[in-house]
């Protein structure tokens, strides 16, 4: 078992607050220090009280499942002695209403496209099965109920 953790810190800095025209921007600092801007969605609070130039909880999310979900691939390609040189994924979630008629990220996509050197090249196949068992070994993605979808970008 392992813990982890961040501490999220947000200041009034003087606002009146109880009108709700409050920023939402504020701190994600993680162990290490990494100090992250974050904020509100300006799609769930509008301008000026979220943080165009900070990540959202939603866009972390995504990035979250992206990353975990990358992470494992590169891992079983190596163990597969397949050369990765590059990976790249444009994913996407989707934030509608739900079975239950609540708002959540009831989608989300990996686009990834993986660029492999060396004489030892995977087929299709061997590429879609790397995906395929990226996303079952995903700690992140097996944590969530949210559809996770992952459409590989070859070639």
């Amino acid at each position: 078992m392992a813990t982890y953790g961040a501490t999220i810190a947000w200041e009034r800095n003087g606002e009146t607050f109880t009108d709700n025209r409050y920023s939402r921007a504020h701190r994600w600092t993680f162990d290490g220090g990494i100090e992250v801007r974050a904020s509100s969605s300006a799609h769930v609070v509008p301008l000026p009280y979220s943080a165009e130039d900070a990540v959202d909880p939603e866009e972390a999310f995504v990035a979250s499942l992206s990353s975990c979900h990358m992470l494992w691939f590169l891992s079983i390609a190596a163990k597969k002695r397949f050369c990765v040189d590059t990976y790249t994924d444009a994913a996407e979630g989707i934030m509608e209403k739900n079975a239950e008629g609540r708002f959540a990220m009831t989608v989300v996509t990996l686009r990834p496209h993986v660029v492999f050197s060396g004489n030892k090249q995977p087929s299709s196949s061997e590429v879609e099965a790397l995906h395929y068992r990226a996303h079952d070994e995903c700690f992140i993605a097996n944590s969530v109920k949210t559809e996770v979808r992952c459409l590989p970008v070859l070639g």
